[in-house]
């Protein structure tokens, strides 16, 4: 799989609860994405390299929703878009030298998903793979793809995504990632694994839910031992991307940038190894 030549971001229609302002030209604000500058000489590191969101659509499990007593505004795999994948994808193009291309929302059957490096799988506390979708991303993997898995939280829902990666990895361990790995110095130097929290948590007055006080950046490692996935456990990034554009909660503006810079650090990682 030639990394170089990856690409894909995801462009849904679900509309979620709350929604970032927009200005008068449909945009979103002015603080979306343009957080902080890239660190020095790092942008050129990522000459060369091509990137594109890619959303995947996933079969989920509609009762073990109801049994949460959680009401999903349109389908889970649809959480924080467009916003999310548009403002992270104007991230990456701004702050670093990678060739970014627009979202795009793909199923695990779909034969394009080859053509790219990376995916993004949000809310995975409800996804239920079938045998081709599980035979699909185990290929993917594989192959040298990377899938990121976002926004769940606490025991319950860490239990149904470990069983689902059991069905793509029977054999294999997921495993910590250590405070030192290089994913958190590929592009910003990051002293610790952020919790960021969702825009509900925020405005209740916390970073957690769900009983997930900790949060865990956890891997499955290949052959190699190249992380094949990254698993944000107790954090949603994908708000602190959608939220981006703080004019409504000035309060939330440390989130977002957390959740930028590990983004783009899993995302430069996952395209240079």
């Amino acid at each position: 799989m030639n990394k170089a030549a990856f690409a894909a971001a995801a462009l849904l229609s679900v509309v979620p609860a709350l929604q970032p302002r927009v200005n008068a030209h449909g945009a979103l604000g002015a603080a979306s994405a343009q957080l902080e500058s890239a660190p020095p000489d790092h942008a050129a590191r990522s000459a060369g390299l091509q990137w594109r969101f890619v959303r995947i659509k996933y079969h989920y499990d509609a009762a073990a929703l109801r049994a949460q007593g959680l009401d999903v505004y349109g389908e889970p795999w649809g959480i924080d878009s467009p916003a999310a994948e548009q403002n992270l994808s104007r991230r990456v193009k701004t702050a670093t030298s990678i060739a970014v291309e627009d979202p795009i929302l793909l199923p695990l059957d779909d034969p394009q998903l080859f053509q790219y490096p990376w995916i993004y799988i949000v809310e995975p506390g409800a996804l239920k793979l079938n045998d081709v979708e599980a035979g699909r991303l185990r290929e993917f993997l594989l192959r040298g793809g990377t899938a990121t898995f976002d926004d769940f939280h606490g025991p319950y829902e860490w239990d149904n995504l470990e069983r689902q990666l059991k069905r793509v990895f029977p054999d294999r361990r997921i495993t910590e990632v250590a405070a030192d790995h290089p994913v958190f110095s590929c592009f910003y130097k990051i002293d610790g694994y952020p919790q960021v929290p969702g825009i509900g948590s925020f405005l209740a007055g916390r970073t957690w839910e769900k009983g997930g006080f900790v949060s865990h950046l956890r891997t499955v490692l290949d052959d190699t031992g190249r992380p094949m996935v990254f698993i944000n456990w107790n954090t949603d990034m994908g708000d602190g991307w959608e939220w981006s554009n703080v004019e409504d909660y000035p309060g939330y503006l440390k989130y977002t940038s957390m959740a930028y810079r590990m983004g783009i650090n899993e995302i430069i990682y996952a395209l240079t190894h």
